[in-house]
């Protein structure tokens, strides 16, 4: 997975009124869970810019005056009428245990079924991984190459050496369905019917 660096300091007034003059000045209040105790900090809002607006997912190197923490995005408050970033929650990150991180899913190939005219619709954007920090990629690839007409890929299709994929085993990530199918606004549903006991989950078949 990608780092990417963020310089912040630490806040040593709380409160509402100190988190409203911080932003005034172009700062972000901040909080980093999962070392013990809470600690508070503000970074400048441009240095998000490369972190928060985009689709990417990072390991974040705090350097909060001066220490070192690597640590994820837990969590991002936007101001509902102006869109700012208003607060940002870090979760830090122990290398010798696993973090569950949500990463985006790139979708590669042109499939058999788009090739006959098919349509591809993709239900999951990102998903729920389970994994070492070192062991997580930067996306979860996916080549449809082989998906024809009425077939999807579920969340339990997708397997990896290092790392696992946390979503219910029937959750549609990406299916090709029929253009006629497309013409009448039909869309994948968010999962596939678990299966019976004992039975294998197979993709959607076209109707």
């Amino acid at each position: 997975m990608k780092s990417i660096d963020l310089a912040a300091k630490v806040r040593k007034d709380l409160g509402k009124k100190h988190s409203i003059r911080l932003r005034k000045q172009g700062l972000v209040p901040c909080v980093l869970y999962g070392g013990g105790e809470n600690m508070h900090f503000y970074a400048e809002e441009k240095s998000f810019r490369d972190l928060i607006y985009t689709n990417k997912v990072y390991l974040v190197n705090l350097d909060i005056d001066g220490k070192k923490y690597p640590a994820t995005i837990r969590e991002k408050q936007f101001h509902p009428v102006t869109e700012q970033l208003i607060h940002v929650d870090f979760q830090e990150i122990n290398p010798q245990k696993d973090v569950v991180i949500s990463l985006p899913v790139e979708i590669t190939g042109n499939s058999i079924g788009i090739k006959a005219g098919g349509k591809m619709r993709q239900r999951k954007r990102y998903l729920r991984s389970r994994g070492l920090i070192d062991n997580l990629p930067d996306s979860i690839v996916i080549d449809i190459t082989d998906l024809d007409i009425g077939n999807s890929i579920l969340a339990g299709d997708l397997k990896f050496e290092n790392f696992e994929i946390i979503e219910p085993s029937y959750s549609l990530v990406v299916g090709v369905i029929s253009s006629r199918q497309a013409a009448k606004g039909s869309e994948l549903p968010e999962t596939a019917a678990p299966a019976a006991e004992g039975e294998a989950v197979k993709p959607a078949e076209e109707k």
